[in-house]
């Protein structure tokens, strides 16, 4: 699936968060795919009409790039182009929740990249969180993202120590990945962009799989490298720009 992305290089919009732009950007662009990066009210509707994607991140919260994330999202559905959803710190604050529920109220989401913390908190599910971390909760996190992802009609992608993809029915447990990946700011949406490029090629659970263990396998490329978060962060985009094909095994449904 990859190969097929690199040949399609889709336009990917982004509205993301001040913090990880830059390496979001140039992740895509090792990815081979090609990020617009705009959150202007003025300006979103036309962007997402012209992309291939959309990826919204709601990491660094403002009254104006909700309002553009909602324009941008149903410009995109229109499209029918798909849209990607990063909830970070889900659980932060109470705005932050709302900010959600209104989205996935006024927009149909395709995917939602997302922490163990932060689907607990889409869900109102006890965990403890802090701030954007996952935090740590109990229960079983596999059937809380089949709850989820039945409760919505999207899939869901939530990341961690073993990585879990499902869309209600079918279930992929990734085991890919190395520790360091949680020390480097951005990595997770990073991740979210490089999902909705996947989902260009095919709007499936399997394209968001296949992301998700590619992700994982660049990170464990450059863990060989780099066992330093600063090394490692350019370690990672080389190893995305240089890794041609994922190990995701169909095995890895149930």
């Amino acid at each position: 699936m990859i190969n097929q992305l690199r040949e399609k290089n889709p336009l990917v919009h982004c509205i993301t968060n001040y913090v990880v732009a830059n390496f979001q950007a140039n992740g895509m662009l090792a990815l081979g795919a090609s990020p617009v990066m705009g959150d202007e009210e003025k300006e979103v509707e036309e962007l997402a009409s012209v992309a291939d994607a959309l990826s919204l991140n709601i990491g660094t919260l403002h009254q104006r790039s909700v309002n553009s994330m909602i324009l941008a999202g149903r410009a995109a559905n229109k499209k029918g182009i798909p849209v990607v959803l990063d909830p970070v710190g889900a659980g932060a604050t109470s705005y932050r929740l709302s900010v959600i529920d209104e989205i996935l109220i006024e927009v149909k989401i395709t995917a939602l990249r997302c922490n163990a913390g932060e689907l607990a908190t889409i869900m109102r599910k006890d965990w403890s969180a802090k701030g954007v971390d996952a935090g740590e909760g109990e229960g079983d996190l596999t059937e809380l993202a089949v709850e989820a992802a039945k409760k919505y009609g999207f899939i869901v992608a939530v990341t961690g120590p073993v990585d879990i993809v499902t869309d209600g029915q079918i279930v992929h447990e990734i085991h890919a990945g190395h520790a360091i990946m949680s020390s480097v700011t951005g990595m997770g949406c990073l991740l979210s962009s490089v999902t909705a490029a996947f989902l260009t090629v095919d709007q499936s659970t399997d394209a968001v799989a296949e992301a998700v263990q590619y992700y994982g396998e660049a990170g464990e490329k450059a863990a060989r490298i780099s066992d330093s978060p600063g090394s490692f962060k350019t370690a990672f985009i080389d190893a995305m720009f240089s890794l041609n094909e994922s190990r995701l095994q169909k095995g890895g449904r149930r």
